[in-house]
């Protein structure tokens, strides 16, 4: 009898955790939240991945103009330069990219892991203006380079550099496109090569899911499953960093493991449901840092800390991807946004603001510096003039005490603030100013920009609008039109980077985005 029992009992032991936990010993709880660390930890690879899938692999492109309104290939894209761009596949042998001279000009060129880590940022700042040689040599290669070639180490074998040439203006644009056309980009088996080969042939389209769409809205269609099992392949190609291990290790409790195949049909339904649920409160925790940082606060402010060079803060990483992939290190260029005004009021076309510079507070750059539009998606917004930025080098009126005012609404502000005007459109909009090579009061957050206020109406416009009142620095005046409607309210996200540290068996998952705190309160 006694032996019978205990054969029931460990029949029970036995079924107990099959029905429970996985093969590999986690229960359902424990793999929803793998898979959302899973898939926070993966969502920069997989969105590189769409983002480079129509270029073609070593070829070296070159944008001859600034974006426009209807540019969606990535969110928040500049109108201070004009790009130059390659997908690198160096799992054979090193690129090797030949800059020339740039006669002082202003350039950086940003090399990014397939993982969103810059490794490599050479250009006027770091290397001078002179024409130098460089070549990007992929993991575990092993091989003399030509003299005088300057080596760069990536950690994938998937490269994507984005270069950066300082263009003023539309009128700049020839000078910029010389410069350009001195850049080579070769094999070390054709170095030094008489010319940029030819195009390769392009990259398969891969996972994306809805061809035409933006890789972000791409990537967030993809159900987890194909998210994961497009995230496998890339681990083929491009290894986890080595200070990966921890998070490594957990991937392989929900079947993803570096060099193999995502296999669902190995999970039971049971398995794959945890993991749905996992993969999805890893999107909404992405989307909800992203929210928190353009919470609706007076003022500016930025993530400047963590830009560019992440380690393992995964979330710094994957928020950074999902709004502003690509983003420079802040010793190259510090993006400081702002989606509300002085009085933390949301930032909305129906009202007319003012930015006001006192003459000693002019932004504090080696470079240059300017202002951008962008609309809640983060693109550019149409307007009549075609104006999407402005700044330091288009001709601006500078007040008689050398203080500067830019006039930011959607109507023009009339003829003798036009020079100064950045145009919003209607709806919602948030700003970004870009500081290039910034000095040491932007980068130790002594230095922020002035609030936004309102804008007192031009005489003609206080004819047209008997009741309007002057609002400086306060909050700026709606226009009363029969379409005016008000500002809808915005929910808003508190972040609270130092209380959602996760612990892990090997260590703290630190989820803090770097955010800056300032008099003006931070933004991005």
């Amino acid at each position: 009898m006694k032996l019978r029992l205990f054969g029931i009992c460990a029949v029970v032991a036995l079924a107990a955790p099959m029905l429970s936990t996985s093969a590999n010993g986690a229960t359902s709880n424990e793999l929803t939240a793998i898979a959302e660390r899973a898939y926070i930890y993966a969502y920069p690879l997989v969105l590189m991945e769409a983002t480079g899938a129509a270029m073609p692999l070593n070829h070296l492109t070159h944008i001859r103009a600034f974006p426009d309104a209807q540019f969606r290939l990535i969110v928040r894209p500049n109108a201070d330069t004009l790009y130059s761009t390659a997908w690198l596949d160096v799992s054979k042998e090193p690129m090797l990219l030949e800059a020339p001279d740039s006669g002082g000009r202003f350039y950086l060129l940003q090399f990014m892991d397939a993982w969103t880590e810059t490794f490599a940022d050479p250009g006027k700042r770091t290397t001078g203006t002179g024409k130098k040689w460089f070549a990007v040599v992929g993991p575990g290669w092993s091989g003399a380079l030509p003299s005088g070639v300057v080596r760069l180490d990536a950690a994938t074998n998937h490269v994507w550099l984005l270069g950066r040439t300082q263009t003023n203006g539309a009128s700049d644009y020839d000078n910029v496109h010389a410069f350009q056309n001195g850049m080579r980009l070769v094999r070390l088996s054709q170095y030094p090569g008489a010319a940029t080969p030819p195009p390769g042939p392009p990259r398969p389209a891969g996972e994306q899911a809805s061809p035409g769409a933006s890789p972000v809205i791409g990537v967030a269609a993809m159900a987890p499953t194909r998210f994961f099992a497009t995230f496998a392949q890339e681990l083929k190609i491009d290894p986890p960093h080595a200070a990966d291990q921890q998070i490594v290790s957990d991937l392989a409790r929900i079947g993803v493991v570096p060099g193999e195949d995502f296999d669902p049909s190995k999970l039971t339904a049971e398995q794959l449901q945890a993991i749905d649920e996992g993969a999805r409160a890893g999107a909404a925790r992405i989307e909800q840092f992203v929210a928190a940082a353009g919470v609706k606060k007076p003022g500016w402010g930025s993530f400047q800390g963590v830009l560019g060079r992440y380690g393992t803060n995964y979330v710094a990483r994957a928020a950074t991807a999902r709004i502003a992939i690509g983003a420079n290190p802040p010793e190259d260029a510090v993006y400081i946004s702002s989606a509300a005004d002085g009085s933390g009021r949301p930032l909305t076309g129906s009202n007319r603001y003012r930015m006001h510079f006192d003459a000693p507070q002019l932004p504090p750059v080696l470079a240059f510096w300017s202002v951008t539009a962008y609309d809640e998606g983060g693109y550019f917004i149409a307007n009549p003039i075609n104006r999407y930025a402005i700044g330091d080098r288009d001709k601006l009126k500078y007040n008689p005490d050398g203080s500067l005012d830019l006039y930011i609404q959607s109507d023009s502000p009339g003829a003798d603030r036009e020079s100064n005007w950045l145009p919003t459109g209607a709806g919602p909009f948030n700003l970004t100013i870009r500081l290039y090579w910034p000095k040491d009061a932007i980068l130790n957050g002594t230095w922020q920009p002035p609030a936004l206020g309102g804008v007192e109406a031009a005489p003609s416009d206080r004819r047209r609008r008997h009741a309007a009142q002057s609002t400086r620095g306060t909050l700026a005046l709606p226009r009363r039109s029969a379409g005016h409607r008000r500002s809808r309210t915005h929910k808003t996200l508190r972040a609270r980077c130092d209380e959602q540290s996760r612990e892990t068996a090997g260590g703290e998952y630190r989820v803090g985005i770097g955010l800056r705190r300032s008099s003006h309160r931070a933004l991005r």
